[in-house]
């Protein structure tokens, strides 16, 4: 028989991990409001809006499997989370070229970027929250490493763009999903860090079997 204390701590985490994932949700929906007054309001001064400028790609390549920062120039929106999702989409639009080192299926990427700050901690830093599309996901390459290196190329290249983003999480076409292709766990949080040259051997936490 399990120990009643055992069952008061069980059902303890389980409504806090409800409360957090009702927390996420209802912040997502909000920037997503946000996001579409925004473009709603000003359907044709957005494009006006960006301007060009140095930027840092941080390059994954399958051959040793490293990831390298590349200054690149970028004509990108001033509104953080339109900023985001235009890099983002650049970055993962290079891995679709013929000569890519990390070759990916040409398409959509990212279809939405919010960004969260949880009113009860604000001098932690922004959660950013990034809704991959999902035939993007359907058509990536399967494997630990290759799937590893997607999303350090993604979180190193949003830490160098905008470094008040502490945390990085993943949705698929609006929902929560258990891997990338099988193997990275899109179900957790990470770090946003600088991810250059980091090892993708599989740890416990970012493989599933």
């Amino acid at each position: 028989m399990i120990p009643r204390y055992q069952r008061i701590l069980f059902w303890s985490l389980v409504g806090g991990i409800s409360l957090l994932a009702l927390f996420l949700i209802h912040g997502c929906r909000q920037a997503h409001l946000r996001l579409t007054e925004l473009n709603s309001a000003m359907p044709i001064a957005a494009p006006n809006a960006a301007t060009t400028e140095d930027v840092t790609f941080y390059l994954a390549s399958d051959a040793d499997g490293t990831i390298t920062p590349s200054r690149a120039q970028v004509a990108l929106p001033k509104n953080p989370t339109l900023r985001a999702r235009v890099l983002l989409n650049d970055l993962l639009a290079q891995y679709s070229q013929p000569d890519s080192p990390h070759p990916l299926q040409s398409g959509p990427a990212i279809d939405d970027v919010f960004l969260l700050t949880n009113p009860s901690t604000p001098n932690t830093g922004e959660t950013a929250i990034l809704n991959l599309h999902g035939s993007f996901v359907a058509n990536h390459p399967s494997g630990v490493e290759v799937e590893t290196l997607t999303l350090n190329s993604i979180i190193g290249t949003l830490h160098a763009a905008l470094p008040q983003i502490a945390h990085v999480r993943f949705l698929v076409d609006g929902q929560p999903h258990d891997t990338l292709a099988g193997h990275a766990d899109l179900s957790r949080s990470y770090p946003c860090i600088d991810t250059t040259t980091q090892s993708t051997a599989p740890t416990e936490e970012a493989t599933q079997p």
